[in-house]
Order: structure tokens, then sequence, then C-alpha cells
């Protein structure tokens, strides 16, 4: 999966047949919110979704950012995968 940092956007992207899957972000002290999926209409993989987040939890572990779910189904993300609760900050519980 090849995932473009689109920073002038805000987002992670990547390209899927239906079109384009990405997650919107803000950063603030070395902590990235991630905010908002946004999938094609006719898109329903959950799996590839889960994929697409694993990866951007490795970008975040290469930049040393800490990141806070802001999105429940990025909240259940985390509860599923329990090894990237280490990025979470301090004071963040799910």
């Amino acid at each position: 999966m090849e995932i473009k940092d689109n920073t002038f956007s805000r987002q992670f992207e990547t390209i899927v047949d239906e079109g384009l899957v990405s997650v919107e972000y803000s950063f603030q002290e070395k902590k990235i919110f991630l905010t908002k999926i946004n999938v094609p209409e006719s898109f329903e993989d959950e799996e590839f979704i889960s994929n697409f987040l694993k990866n951007i939890m490795e970008i975040a572990i290469e930049r040393k950012f800490k990141v806070v779910p802001i999105l429940p189904k990025i909240v259940v993300f985390f509860k599923k995968n329990p090894v990237y609760k280490e990025l979470l900050p301090p004071g963040i519980r799910l």
C-alpha cells in the first residue's frame, strides 16, 4: 500500500479502484489528531481501512508523534489493536 502524506490538504491518502481513500489530520505539539476518514461512496472494505490505519500508525512511530483519535471509528481501531496504545498521549484513555 502506497500512502502519500498530503501536507497541503492535511491528510494521508491512498488510491483504490473506487477512488481516493484519505484520513484527515491536524498537528499540535508533536501530536497528530486523526479527525476524519474519507472513502468513495461505493467503498466498504473495513479490513482495508484497518490496514491503512496501521500504516498511518507506523508513520507516527517513525516520526515520533503521539496520536489522538478524534473519530469514533479510530477509537475502535485502537481498542482492537492494543499494540498501538503506546502512541496515545498521557491522559488519553479509551
